[in-house]
């Protein structure tokens, strides 16, 4: 399945909108890789921990994004938006949604 964050896809005529589609991931912090990913953004290095849970996160949200326009008989997904939150007390969840047009192209 194709994905795109374009309104269109050159060399492609979309012949049928289905509609939005969306996924979303929710991952709880463990409090040890906080810790440890505060220590790492205090001596100003990456984190690599958040880097690895976003990464995680969108892939999931994507997953979820694909298998919805699937259901519609899609083979391509348009427009696609990912967006980051913070949830919880103190900010321990992180939720990553994804959401787009799903298309069948030719």
């Amino acid at each position: 399945m194709l994905l795109t964050t374009t309104q269109s896809i050159e060399g492609k005529r979309i012949a049928h909108y289905y509609g939005i589609v969306a996924g979303e991931a929710v991952l709880g912090a463990n409090v040890l890789k906080d810790l440890f990913a505060g220590i790492r953004d205090f001596v100003g290095g990456r984190s690599a921990t958040y880097e690895k849970e976003l990464q995680h996160a969108r892939e999931i949200a994507l997953e979820e994004l694909q298998e919805s326009a699937r259901r519609l008989g899609a083979n391509a997904v348009i427009g696609i938006d990912i967006d980051y939150e913070v949830l919880g007390k103190e900010n321990g969840m992180l939720m990553v949604s994804a959401s787009g047009t799903a298309v069948f192209i030719e």
